[in-house]
């Protein structure tokens, strides 16, 4: 089994409903978030997927989220917390692969709201 992980950042603001604390007033993070992508067949270059095509497909499902009010987005339904937030990044870049028909499946996608706090979403569980 081969696994690659690409890394990206991103600044949103947001607040949770329902928190019961100082998380439901409007605040923000710098996320930074990990795809990981698994597989047990190499390509004719001997890699699983190159890595330049996985950052791109990441950059450009965060960059609907960077500098964003993340309430504002429907997918979060007014609750976007980080396992949301990694659920809703690891169907973006999923439906980046699909759209490029390549058979590729995302394994995990980790979303870190500071370095000690992080959710991790993995599809096929």
């Amino acid at each position: 089994m081969f696994e690659v992980r690409v890394e990206d950042d991103f600044a949103a603001a947001h607040f949770l409903r329902d928190y019961n604390g100082k998380c439901e007033a409007l605040h923000g993070h710098n996320y930074k978030v990990f795809v990981h992508v698994r597989g047990t067949q190499l390509d004719a270059g001997g890699m699983l997927l190159d890595f330049s095509e996985l950052k791109a497909a990441l950059k450009k499902v965060l960059a609907g989220l960077d500098h964003t009010n993340l309430n504002d987005n429907p997918f979060f339904d007014q609750n976007p917390s980080a396992e949301r937030i990694a659920l809703y990044i690891c169907q973006g870049v999923q439906v980046e692969f699909d759209a490029q028909k390549k058979d590729i499946h995302i394994h995990s996608v980790d979303v870190f709201e500071t370095d000690r706090s992080r959710a991790t979403y993995y599809p096929d569980l």
